[in-house]
């Protein structure tokens, strides 16, 4: 596929009655938000990440994908950091509530990276798989077109290729692409398309695309082992275990000295899923609202049981959020919390390295 014909596709997506969101450049970062058409995609933009470090630059050439992901992922969409349950309002002798309708467009996802195509499969077993199904989740989910990027220019930070998670997209997409003809391509610039389900094939017979040739699928496949080489970061082997030897290591104390517990590392993580419920009312008691909010085990009040919180100290907290999210979630959910996409570490105020930590625990065996 031609770059050229990418406004093509966003504007076919929005004629199918997707609510179209990709990436797109705004104070200084990479964010989602929705297009309204393709010049909005951040062409021609990179991201130099490290521990503590982001910075927009500008590349030598005009790769619309040619970036490492900014802060926010694609669960602000399908699992929305702030959203209402339901309203109230006083009548006669009680109240009316009324839900808060389903999402009246269906989304269409530009850009998903292999990490974070990992992160929402994730969250699909959370929400989805259990016996509570979450409505929120599943209205938003449902009907969803991602259009998938193989990652050619990783992060600093970024250890996906250690997770298994990438770079170059796994299943659960409809569409995905790899950029090709510009960095240390030469050629024309254009996108080799793979195909990942009936829709996603609609979507390619309506726009007509010729068959890629052996040497656009190799150039292809080029592009994601140049990136596994360049991974900023390693997850050390055997996390899980390590972890679960040191939960009473005085290493914790060490990392206690810097975290701020400001729970940046669960905000931008696209996995991390908890959550607490406010309800509110106006002056009048006339009407009352329930809204769902993201929360983080960071929080001091987060462990608050019967009068009193479990985890006081930051190192506490820290050694809940990494041996949850590398350890215990296998146990959980069959799988590790974690997809490798460096987030944690590129938005951590002090620099905590969430692959460091690991390496220092299992050379240490949980002594500073």
């Amino acid at each position: 596929m031609a770059a050229g014909r990418l406004p093509e596709l966003i504007a076919m997506l929005r004629a199918d009655g997707y609510a179209v969101y990709g990436p797109q450049v705004r104070d200084g970062a990479i964010v989602i938000d929705r297009l309204e058409d393709a010049q909005a995609l951040p062409h021609g933009w990179a991201a130099d990440q490290e521990a503590g470090t982001y910075r927009l630059r500008r590349r030598a050439d005009a790769a619309v994908f040619g970036f490492a992901h900014g802060a926010d992922s694609w669960k602000k969409l399908l699992h929305p950091a702030h959203i209402r349950l339901w309203s109230a309002r006083r009548s006669g002798d009680g109240f009316t509530v009324r839900e808060d309708d389903d999402p009246a467009e269906p989304f269409a996802l530009i850009g998903v990276r292999g990490c974070d195509l990992r992160a929402i499969a994730i969250q699909d077993r959370v929400f989805l798989d259990g016996e509570q199904i979450d409505a929120v989740y599943q209205a938003r989910r449902r009907g969803a077109f991602i259009v998938a990027v193989d990652c050619a220019e990783p992060g600093g930070t970024c250890f996906c290729a250690s997770m298994g998670t990438g770079p170059a997209a796994g299943p659960g997409f409809d569409l995905a692409l790899t950029e090709l003809g510009v960095a240390a391509h030469t050629g024309a610039h254009r996108f080799v398309v793979r195909v990942g389900s009936e829709r996603g094939q609609a979507v390619i017979d309506r726009l007509d695309l010729p068959e890629a040739g052996e040497d656009a699928v190799s150039a292809a496949a080029e592009v994601t082992d140049i990136a596994r080489s360049r991974m900023g970061r390693t997850m050390p082997a055997g996390a899980r275990e390590v972890l679960l030897a040191n939960r009473e290591g005085r290493h914790w104390q060490a990392v206690a000295e810097r975290c701020l517990t400001c729970g940046n590392c669960t905000m931008v993580c696209p996995t991390c899923f908890c959550t607490t419920v406010e309800d509110t009312s106006d002056l009048t008691g006339e009407n009352a609202e329930r809204w769902r909010l993201w929360d983080s085990c960071f929080t001091f009040e987060f462990s608050y049981v019967v009068g009193a919180t479990v985890r006081e100290s930051a190192g506490a907290r820290y050694r809940h959020w990494i041996t949850h999210k590398l350890a215990t979630w296998h146990d959980q959910f069959g799988e590790s919390g974690c997809v490798g996409c460096g987030r944690c570490i590129s938005w951590c105020p002090v620099a905590i390295d969430i692959t460091a930590e690991v390496a220092a625990l299992a050379s240490t065996g949980g002594k500073p």
